[in-house]
């Protein structure tokens, strides 16, 4: 297994709705954590890298709602 992380700023504050889709994105194997810094509006996300490539992981975000933009670090 290898843990990797990927941080992405966003342009909204996540809904109510968004939130329960992301719920449903920390059931998916190989996502460990998402995390929110509302005052920077930075999400961040750990995943097993074994398992699934970093643009995975901004389809998952997307496809939650979420308004990404611009990648800021991978770990």
């Amino acid at each position: 297994m290898t843990q990797m992380e990927v941080a992405y700023r966003y342009s909204n504050a996540p809904t109510e709705a968004e939130m329960r889709a992301l719920d449903g994105m920390r059931e998916v194997y190989g996502v460990r954590r998402v995390r929110f810094d509302e005052a920077k509006r930075i999400v961040r996300v750990e995943y097993d890298a074994s398992r699934f490539k970093e643009p995975v992981m901004l389809a998952l975000l997307r496809r939650a709602g979420i308004n990404v933009g611009e990648k800021i670090a991978s770990a």
